[in-house]
C-alpha cells in the first residue's frame, strides 16, 4: 500500500497573536514534534501545508524529506489546505492520513494502527477513550470528496455524512490536545511535564 502522510500546518494562529508552529515544544517547535513524528511513520510521501507566516517556518523548522505546498487561501479554513495538497498527492496513492501540525501527542504508534487496519477502507478514524480524533484516513475513493470540502469543519462533515462507511480503530489515552489559544499550550506544556 502507498501511503502519504499529510500534515496540515497553514493556520494563522489568530487567537495566538504569533505562529503556533514556532511555538517551543520538546526541545524544538510544535511543527518540528509533529513532522518528526511523521517521519517515524515512513510514509511513501509526505506533505506539509504552509499559509500563515510560511516564511518563518520554513526558515525556523526542519522541513527535510517533506514536500512543501503553500496555500494562500489558509484564512478560509483548514479544508483548503486539504483540496490544495490534493494536487501534489502522488498519483500511485492509495490514501491520505491527515495529521494535524498543531497536535504533537499523537504518537507513531497510533497512526502506524491506523494505517494497518485502514487498508481497503474509505474512511478510518481514531477512537479514543474520550471520542473520534485525529489522525484520520482517507481512502483513494474519498478524494473527490475531499476536492470539494470547505471551511474549518469539512472534513467532520464528510466523515458524519453518511456517505461512507467509517472505521473506527482504537486509539490509546484521551485526544491528544490541540493548540488552538494560550489555554491550549498552557495545558499541553503542563502535561509534558507530568510525563
Amino acid at each position: 500500500m502507498f501511503v502519504t502522510g499529510l500534515v496540515l500546518a497553514a493556520g494563522g494562529s489568530r487567537r495566538l497573536g504569533e505562529p503556533k508552529q514556532l511555538l517551543p515544544y520538546g526541545g524544538s517547535t510544535l511543527l518540528d514534534s509533529v513532522l518528526r513524528t511523521a517521519r517515524e511513520c515512513d510514509f511513501d510521501q509526505l506533505i506539509v501545508t504552509l499559509g500563515g507566516a510560511a516564511g518563518q517556518v520554513r526558515d525556523q523548522v526542519d522541513l527535510s524529506g517533506v514536500e512543501v505546498v503553500e496555500n494562500s487561501a489558509f484564512g478560509t479554513g483548514c479544508s483548503s489546505s486539504i483540496v490544495t495538497a490534493l494536487a501534489a498527492v502522488d498519483p500511485r496513492s492509495d490514501g491520505i492520513v491527515l495529521m494535524l501540525g498543531d497536535q504533537p501527542g499523537v504518537t507513531d504508534a497510533t497512526v502506524l494502527s491506523l494505517v494497518r487496519q485502514a487498508a481497503g477502507t474509505a474512511i478510518a478514524v481514531s477512537r479514543y477513550d474520550d471520542g473520534r480524533g485525529h489522525p484520520f484516513w482517507f481512502g483513494r475513493e474519498v478524494f473527490g470528496d475531499l476536492a470539494g470540502l470547505h471551511g474549518d469543519k469539512g472534513v467532520w462533515k464528510l466523515i458524519e455524512s453518511g456517505r461512507y462507511p467509517v472505521t473506527e480503530v482504537r486509539a490509546s489515552g484521551n485526544i491528544p490536545l490541540d493548540v488552538d489559544d494560550w489555554d491550549d499550550y498552557r495545558a499541553l506544556l503542563a502535561q509534558g511535564a507530568q510525563t
